[in-house]
């Protein structure tokens, strides 16, 4: 699996704007082959940073998202932002869940 978190740390008069934008992706990107998830978050501190969530089954699907119109739109947010977008790509060999998290609890 292929994780990917992009951080946005917008101008506030443009946050709008980039929700609109964001709002927008949210379903067909979530269609593309390959799409496990894809979630956008608001920092409830900073009401101007926003996260992007996207975990995809291999790096082919996500090269295949990053060569999209949709992902060109993202980056195409870049004029809406204090700062470049902070982009992380994580290649995950395995997951674990709860049962790991109450097995190191006891």
């Amino acid at each position: 699996m292929i994780a990917v978190r992009i951080t946005l740390d917008v101008l506030p008069e443009k946050q709008l704007e980039l929700m609109q934008t964001l709002f927008s992706l949210i379903n067909p990107v979530g269609k593309e082959p390959g799409c496990k998830s894809y979630k956008v978050c608001r920092d409830i501190k900073d009401k101007n940073s926003f996260c992007l969530f996207e975990e995809w089954e291999n790096r082919e699907d996500l090269e295949q998202h990053i060569k999209t119109l949709r992902f060109k739109v993202l980056l195409g947010t870049r004029t809406l932002l204090r700062k470049p977008p902070e982009i992380k790509i994580y290649t995950v060999s395995r997951t674990q869940g709860m049962e790991a998290v109450m097995a190191m609890r006891t």
